[in-house]
């Protein structure tokens, strides 16, 4: 993690690549880091016919796009009943947009298998910022093995989400690499590469922009803090959104500079007080479980690394996760930090304690193996009972991946399209509902997804809406719930038995059945094994249906 000379050359735009060489010894951790990412993306795919968590409105948004002659939609249809305003970065979703145009890939297909496909190749980049900010390859190639079986990592880029997340996270490493870089030697040939990276992070995903800008201002506050310093990098940022200007200036025209505001405070919004500390930093560890094990090594290790005055990994584990609020990017830096700690501190202190009480070289040699491969083995062996995982439990650091959909609601959304109306409203109970108006061209009228574009209070109130009906544990507390929101679906999707809402699992026990079959108000329409779907008389008074019990009181 030393700082290379500073060099202000001026003879080309681009930086001089030839020497970083890559040898024999980078070939054989990149193949291990590679490897142990393909194993968890192997074990994801054999356990999840359906992806994890949603990702429809992404594949939507992709299809609005075609439909709109490649144009920017105004609102995207069938999410919520007047639609949501569309003011995403557009990058990925015009990639998509072109595969499903032109070759006709399905929604599951490309949100099954791209998310894993692309975490995988993200290893390549994560061994070369990791190999140049660490002492040795054999760090770098352990903390991209470690990095490879993080949950945290994996939660939301091996999903269906990963669509979108996946791509803006290798644009966010590569171009953190140019950021360090570029403020290490003073070489302002890296603003070039480090301007188009930052423009297309720009149009790929806030979250992400957030991170490649924090990695830019770190880097400048570590290693550079001189005027030349800060005007590349205010060149980078500004000819960066000057490249996304195409974007957002019709954004600002369609919607209002606002907009951006507006969303900005949803997702918690940046920083977050004694509240964002204890979500991010105390609550994993409080879990004690084998996840625990990854947050408590990276804490360990980055006292560690304050501790030996290596500054710029620590602060950026922990200054990105708590500034922005997820998980993933505490590991972007944690696992070097990890790695670090293994080769630097806990190594050199077994070579010690063994020669102190034998004389044997060569059995140094074999325990550091073995204490490596455990490591190694810990890290993917997590991975993958992670990835295989389908059962959540209370908190959002819990071990699982539980996809959002089945055989059954495909076959009920089937039904849907070909026997409701084209203008039909939904209200469908569970994380289902965000598939829905992919699948079958109907609106739903409950549900928090794309809503952070209109403003933050509205957000958070039809994440709290959708939980509670989602929730309702009989029809009153449905129905009151409706009336409550003034919401008058035309139809109501209820899952049997097991499913998901914002991830943790629910279970619909023959309580509610029966006291639907029970309320006249809910007309059975449709059933398979898995679902329930009830055409809604309407109802002007909003009354409960025969019952004094309270929402409250019937929530299960």
């Amino acid at each position: 993690m030393s700082t290379p000379p500073r060099s202000r050359t001026r003879h080309s735009l681009l930086p001089d690549w030839r020497h970083h060489t890559v040898t024999w010894t980078d070939v054989m951790w990149l193949t291990l880091a590679v490897f142990a990412a393909a194993t968890v993306y192997v074990s994801y795919l054999a356990t999840h016919q359906y992806p994890a968590y949603v990702g429809g409105l992404y594949i939507a948004i992709s299809d609005a796009i075609v439909a709109n002659g490649y144009a920017l939609p105004e609102r995207i249809p069938g999410y919520t009943a007047a639609g949501v305003p569309f003011a995403y970065p557009p990058f990925m979703f015009y990639v998509y947009a072109v595969i499903r145009d032109l070759f006709g890939v399905g929604a599951i297909t490309l949100t099954r298998f791209i998310p894993g496909a692309v975490v995988t190749l993200l290893m390549v980049p994560y061994y070369f910022l990791a190999r140049h900010l660490l002492d040795s390859k054999r760090q770098a190639g352990l903390a991209a093995i470690i990095f490879a079986g993080a949950p945290a990592v994996l939660r939301w880029h091996l999903s269906a989400g990963g669509i979108v997340r996946a791509p803006a996270f290798t644009i966010a490493l590569v171009g953190a690499y140019t950021g360090i870089r570029l403020f290490q030697t003073g070489d302002r040939r890296w603003i070039v590469p480090g301007m188009a990276l930052f423009g297309i992070q720009v149009l790929t995903h806030p979250t992400y922009t957030v991170f490649f800008a924090f990695s830019y201002l770190l880097a400048y506050a570590v290693f550079d803090r001189s005027f030349y310093g800060l005007v590349y990098g205010a060149i980078v940022a500004g000819g960066g959104i000057l490249i996304a200007a195409p974007w957002w200036l019709q954004i600002f025209a369609t919607h209002g500079p606002e907009i951006f505001l507006q969303a900005s405070g949803t997702h918690h919004g940046l920083g977050g007080g004694w509240h964002r500390i204890y979500r991010q930093f105390i609550i994993p560890i409080k879990e004690k479980d084998i996840i625990s094990v990854f947050y408590l090594a990276v804490f360990v290790a980055a006292g560690y690394a304050l501790w030996k005055k290596r500054y710029f990994l620590a602060i950026w584990a922990i200054g990105a996760s708590y500034l922005i609020g997820k998980d993933r990017f505490l590991f972007v830096g944690g696992a070097m930090l990890v790695a670090f700690l293994v080769y630097d501190g806990v190594l050199p202190a077994v070579k010690t304690f063994l020669t102190e009480r034998t004389s044997r070289g060569d059995l140094y040699r074999g325990v550091s193996l073995a204490l490596v491969v455990l490591v190694m083995l810990t890290a993917v062996g997590t991975g993958v009972a992670f990835a295989t995982s389908t059962l959540q439990t209370e908190y959002d650091h819990s071990a699982a991946q539980p996809a959002t959909m089945d055989d059954h609601d495909r076959d009920a959304m089937q039904w849907m399209q070909s026997n409701t109306p084209q203008d039909a409203t939904f209200v469908v109970m569970g994380d289902t509902a965000e598939w829905v108006p992919l699948f079958t061209e109907r609106t739903i009228i409950v549900g928090p997804w794309g809503v952070e574009w209109t403003t933050s209070h509205t957000y958070y109130w039809e994440v709290e809406y959708y939980k509670a009906i989602s929730n309702c544990g009989s029809a009153s507390c449905v129905t009151q719930l409706l009336a409550f929101g003034e919401r008058q679906p035309d139809y109501l999707y209820v899952p049997k038995g097991d499913y998901t809402v914002r991830g943790k699992e629910r279970h619909t026990d023959l309580g509610m059945q029966d006291s639907l079959y029970e309320a006249p108000r809910y007309d059975l329409v449709y059933e398979n094994e898995g679902v329930l779907i009830y055409k809604v008389a309407q109802s002007h008074s909003q009354t409960t249906d025969n019952s004094d019990e309270s929402a409250a009181g019937t929530a299960a």
